[in-house]
């Protein structure tokens, strides 16, 4: 890592604490997680608590009925494991079900949801604490009520049209057809309800008992897909990490089905260029970074989806060889056009195609981590899918089921390899990473941000290990977000003359705010390698917080 210059200055100071860290996307999901580790609980209870209570405190990002995916530092073992938990199709989920509308909006548009059966496999695994312990906090806020924020006010607001269609949401969001004003108490007695039968009764109650009956009762009341047999047979699933090496770092990602391959093969084409010599924020390093992106984002599209369903050719896709192949196709005097984020059966003639990785085998959501004094690491990503999920509170449960089904595809006549099908994972843009250094622990890193997920991660990670800031620096330094052919946006903190040298290459470039919440709400906690001090930050582009001791 090089020395930072103070090439960006932080508005809020790096948070340091040798016993313990945690950073959510929210002060009162940071203090529960912490909360857990001054009661003697490790980094496993803290993470869980804060996932639970964030479903509280924001609720229209993640809850139970959502989805996501972990990546787990295990410091006696030295190894870090993954936990998907990325939900599944229906077993009645095949194309003719789905219009466009019902893929993204009400009781059709959910997966199985997985966030419960992770957030306890993870606590039955490796956590020291009790479930009704663990869940304490969030039982407590949504009983007795959170304080609305006002980036809470403004996202409910912005969600009225949505809300205001389906009277179980309004009812508890919308009292008096508004959004409750910041500063006033939100309270929701019917999740605090089902928070305590799960903190009772477990991964049984919500997959197989109470819950998952009167859950199922409604869905399929309102014409819904899932069953109980659905939710009986799902599990989370413990799995290896795929990684890449970056200027000596090894930074480690979930497998597919979550898309964060696509950040690896970003780092690996951008390893062949010494970044630092361009110049932090120049239009040349930029350009670099978002050719690059390009390149990977086409691979994803063309190759992403479930793995039990579909072959993603991975040990070409990661190949250093490969990455030279693609680090050639850089024009240094012209943007690219790329398709776009996802799949398109028709994509303009000039896009970019994607690479052949076989020749070298020889969106609303939120993040969280916590670390404790014995060196153990959580890294979540979970989400709803968009705001609210599919916008539908489930009767009397306090319930938002997500609407995942919406990244899938449902043209019966598509060649994605994400065409939803019974059973099937989705392409999960959900990306949580860990960086190890010299055999240990040294990063961990995420954001929401649906696919500009895979570019946010990036440009954060560059700016700790390329350009030398802290934690704090790092998440709140300027960022930008690639879309469809050569449009860009970018927050308005980055120089009008930068902006002007990008569009001359050919980047249509869009001014968004100078803190934007499109592109991320990233949190991130960094060890001292000599001291082993946590460091963590977090994003002031969200009610981000980070808290140690």
């Amino acid at each position: 890592m090089k020395q930072s210059n103070q090439l960006y200055q932080a508005h809020r100071p790096v948070v340091m604490g040798k016993q313990g860290m945690v950073a959510t996307a929210h002060p009162l999901a940071s203090q529960a997680g912490l909360r857990m580790l001054l009661e003697g609980g490790n980094a496993i209870d803290a993470a869980v608590a804060a996932a639970a209570t964030l479903n509280v405190v924001e609720p229209y990002m993640s809850g139970v009925g959502g989805i996501g995916v972990l990546l787990c530092y295990l410091a006696r073992e030295g190894q870090i494991r993954v936990l998907n938990f990325s939900g599944r199709a229906p077993y009645a989920a095949t194309p003719d079900r789905y219009t466009p509308e019902t893929k993204q909006v009400g009781l059709r548009s959910p997966l199985v949801p997985g966030n419960v059966a992770g957030w306890l496999t993870l606590l039955e695994t490796y956590g020291s604490m009790e479930r009704s312990r663990v869940l304490a906090p969030a039982i407590t806020y949504a009983e007795h009520g959170a304080p609305v924020s006002y980036k809470n006010h403004r996202f409910i607001k912005e969600n009225i049209p949505l809300l205001s269609r389906f009277p179980t949401s309004a009812q508890v969001f919308l009292p008096n057809g508004k959004a409750p004003r910041p500063g006033s108490l939100l309270s929701q007695p019917a999740l605090a309800q089902s928070l305590r039968l799960i903190a009772e009764g477990g991964k049984e109650v919500f997959y197989r008992g109470e819950l998952a009956e009167r859950m199922v009762r409604f869905v399929q009341e309102q014409d819904g897909l899932l069953t109980l047999q659905d939710l009986a047979d799902y599990e989370a699933r413990w799995e290896e990490p795929i990684t890449t090496t970056y200027r000596g770092y090894h930074v480690h990602v979930p497998p597919p089905n979550s898309s964060a391959f696509q950040m690896l093969a970003t780092l690996n084409i951008l390893e062949q260029f010494d970044l630092s010599s361009l110049g932090y924020g120049s239009p040349r390093l930029l350009h670099l970074l978002m050719e690059a992106i390009k390149l990977s984002v086409t691979d994803r599209i063309r190759y992403a989806g479930d793995p039990d369903h579909t072959s993603i050719p991975l040990r070409g896709l990661l190949s250093k060889e490969y990455a030279l192949s693609q680090q050639r196709r850089i024009d240094w005097q012209q943007a690219s056009v790329v398709s776009g984020e996802r799949y398109s059966r028709e994509p303009a003639p000039e896009s970019l195609r994607s690479g052949i990785p076989e020749e070298y085998t020889a969106g609303l959501t939120t993040h969280l981590a916590a670390a404790d004094g014995e060196g153990n690491v959580v890294t979540i990503t979970q989400t709803l899918g968009n705001a609210f999920g599919c916008g539908v509170l489930l009767g009397d449960s306090g319930i938002f089921l997500n609407n995942m089904a919406y990244w899938f595809e449902i043209d019966p006549d598509s060649d994605s390899p994400n065409l939803i099908a019974p059973w099937k994972r989705v392409d999960f843009c959900v990306a949580p990473m860990q960086v190890l250094h010299k055999n240990a622990f040294l990063l961990s890193l995420g954001t929401p941000g649906s696919y500009g997920i895979l570019q946010t991660t990036v440009q954060m990670l560059l700016n700790l290990l390329d350009f030398g800031m802290n934690i704090q620096e790092a998440i709140e330094a300027p960022r930008f977000r690639y879309y469809e052919g050569r449009r860009v946006q970018m927050e308005r903190r980055f120089p009008i003359e930068v902006r002007k040298a990008l569009q001359e290459l050919g980047h249509q470039v869009e001014v968004i705010d100078e803190w934007s919440w499109t592109v991320g709400g990233g949190q991130g906690i960094w060890r001292d390698p000599e001291s082993g001090v946590w460091q963590g930050g977090a994003d002031p582009r969200r009610d981000g917080y980070a808290v140690g001791f």
